[in-house]
């Protein structure tokens, strides 16, 4: 009978990428870690590790169980928060991933405030492409996600906020501070992250859809890279976000929203197959209100909740606590 103990081992086994390695870091005898590999590789009848003189790596059918194996171990890892949690105070650690696209200060912000909303919570941040952070919530390394999306996964469960408008940013000198069609961007020289970055795969579709071809010059998958790009005029991007006053300086033009409009929505999101544990359903609350709050304070252009409200007169007052 498979047990705990044999996915443990060759998860050590596997991200060590040696048995010598893996018992060194788990504290068991050499031989006797292969003895249950090699039981857990007869138990299901198939090959789990190609061994070389380099080490080892996982065959097709060890690519699965890896996969699968983490999984559970992660789930048995968080196993006594759930139980905790239980009880119906928000205790435990929350892992969240939020999207870099989103305001730069919002990270440090956030953690701040759950910090002092929720002094029995223990929050683990994540910051990266939204994308990434789907992935990584599908995997169980992530609870939550804050992020943008063109297409919807239905294998994940998700709280829509808002739909966020592209917009155009350009150096000042280049900026005329007005709509821009997407025919003209599509000319312009383009600086934008390369697939399967969110923005750029609604960007592709339009242009693809109005038969346009666009002129990238440069592709930067970090947001920081692609600013610095624009700031040396470079060319132009594309941000789903119509307020740069977290970006220090004064080179960047006035955003230019884009005509006809192309949108992402941004979404909370977590796994589908596992229900929330009261401390990161206590956690996503929070986030609700605090990304309200601060699109509200900002009066972030191109913003359309969900709900049909517009960003200026939501009533964000519940969040000041």
């Amino acid at each position: 009978m498979m047990q705990y103990r044999h996915l443990h081992y060759f998860v050590s086994v596997v991200e060590a990428g040696s048995f010598s390695r893996a018992a060194s870091t788990i504290h068991v005898a050499q031989p006797a870690l292969s003895q249950q590999i090699a039981q857990l590789e007869e138990q299901l009848g198939v090959s789990l590790l190609l061994r070389s003189a380099r080490g080892v790596r996982p065959t097709a059918a060890g690519e699965v169980l890896y996969r699968e194996a983490s999984s559970i171990l992660k789930r048995l890892q968080q196993l006594p928060g759930i139980v905790r949690s239980g009880t119906g105070t928000a205790k435990g650690v929350v892992r969240l991933g939020m999207s870099s696209t989103f305001v730069t200060t919002a990270p440090a912000a956030f953690m701040e405030q759950c910090k002092a909303s929720l002094p029995d919570v223990v929050l683990r941040m994540a910051v990266s492409d939204s994308p990434t952070i789907k992935r990584r919530v599908t995997e169980h390394e992530l609870d939550l996600g804050l992020v943008l999306e063109d297409e919807l996964t239905p294998t994940l469960a998700r709280m829509p906020l808002f739909r966020q408008r592209l917009f155009l940013i350009r150096h000042q000198a280049a900026s005329k501070g007005k709509p821009v069609q997407l025919a003209d961007l599509a000319a312009l020289p383009l600086i934008l992250p390369p697939a399967p970055n969110m923005t750029r795969t609604a960007l592709n579709r339009a242009f693809a859809t109005a038969k346009l071809t666009p002129n990238v010059v440069m592709e930067a998958d970090v947001v920081a890279n692609i600013i610095a790009a624009v700031r040396a005029d470079v060319g132009g991007s594309v941000l789903p976000r119509g307020d740069l006053s977290d970006m220090s300086g004064d080179d960047l033009g006035a955003p230019e929203a884009i005509e006809p409009p192309v949108y992402l929505t941004c979404s909370i999101i977590s796994s589908g197959n596992f229900p929330l544990a009261n401390a990161a359903d206590a956690v996503r609350d929070l986030l609700t209100q605090f990304v309200e709050t601060t699109l509200h304070q900002a009066q972030a252009p191109g913003v359309e909740w969900i709900d049909g409200t517009p960003a200026k007169s939501r009533n964000t007052s519940r969040i000041s606590r």
